[in-house]
């Protein structure tokens, strides 16, 4: 891998409106350049927004949806990286021969580097799973993508890994959402309302058990026992009736974050990602010391896939 600066974004998204968020997108882009940015991830869906999904119907995710690379978004997307010599990495929703996708794009000048499928879709019962890991070469290093979800099955990230990824993007639409672990759940949208009078009070939710402390506990895990760098972005305020608290950041192969956007507003963090760290952190001596012969077969056993958020669940019983 090749010393590369990469930036994570975080921004508010407005559902649909797919204009605003490429607009939004390239505005970070330009502020990650003057970082010295050469690579800037954004967060899953980040060209159409998330959470309102879970309400469309299939004619309307149909409307939605573009081809990728023919459709309007990805080739807007391709113009922004050209513009500033980047490669810039973007989710939205992907209208296949028969079926959707929650997909997440990485993009040059040159056109589409990487295309990723989301492997566990759970917002829209019309979103059809990804079937495949992704690992692509960008500007001499190896890259891979998880989508949100995805990263919460250890085996995905080690898949991901032992096909060759150094830095993996991880982008997500997450925290502030009701789980059985204590002290999760909804964050009150009239806090972030109140932002500017009571920050402290909206900063409490967003560090604690529902945001940044649940957070805490897997993510720094996922690059240590890995030994790799990941990219973890996820969008700020208001997404349809969610409200998300950011923490987009870059963990680095021994599991510290480097660098995190800690405000509350739309912002852009950059760190140098470098080559040393990936064979001096543990996790290369982890993968190293593997001994598949003893667990390939209890790893390989099938079991019953089921994707269902307790939060969605719940909303769902009302």
């Amino acid at each position: 891998m090749r010393d590369i600066t990469i930036a994570a974004a975080q921004f508010e998204n407005r559902s649909w409106d797919k204009q605003y968020n490429l607009n939004k997108i390239d505005e970070l882009c330009a502020a990650a350049v003057k970082q010295g940015a050469k690579i800037v991830s954004f967060h899953e869906l980040s060209i159409t927004g998330y959470t309102f999904l879970n309400r469309l119907s299939i004619n309307e995710l149909n409307e939605l949806a573009e081809n990728v690379p023919g459709g309007d978004s990805t080739q807007r997307l391709i113009n922004i990286a050209g513009k500033y010599d980047i490669a810039v990495l973007a989710g939205l929703v992907e209208k296949g021969k028969n079926n959707f996708y929650n997909t997440y794009i990485c993009v040059t000048g040159d056109g589409v580097q990487a295309k990723f499928r989301k492997l566990h879709p759970f917002i829209s019962p019309f979103l059809s799973a990804g079937d495949k890991y992704v690992v692509f070469d960008l500007f001499g290093c190896k890259c891979g993508i998880l989508i949100c979800y995805d990263n919460n099955i250890i085996e995905n990230v080690r898949a991901t890994v032992l096909s060759g990824a150094e830095i993996l993007f991880a982008p997500h639409v997450t925290m502030c959402t009701p789980s059985p672990m204590p002290g999760r759940g909804f964050v009150d949208p009239k806090l972030w309302e109140n932002r500017k009078r009571d920050p402290v009070s909206l900063r409490l939710e967003f560090d604690g058990p529902k945001g940044r402390r649940w957070l805490m506990r897997w993510l720094p895990a996922r690059a240590y026992d890995n030994g790799i760098y990941i990219v973890f972005t996820n969008p700020i305020g208001m997404d349809d009736d969610q409200l998300k608290n950011g923490c987009s950041m870059i963990l680095d192969p021994f599991g510290e974050v480097l660098v995190e956007c800690r405000s509350m507003e739309d912002e852009v963090v950059t760190a140098l990602c470098t080559d040393e760290k990936l064979t001096l952190a543990g996790g290369f001596r982890y993968k190293n010391a593997r001994r598949p012969e003893l667990y390939g077969k209890i790893l390989a056993r099938k079991n019953k896939s089921i994707t269902r958020p307790v939060w969605l669940t719940e909303k769902e019983s009302e």
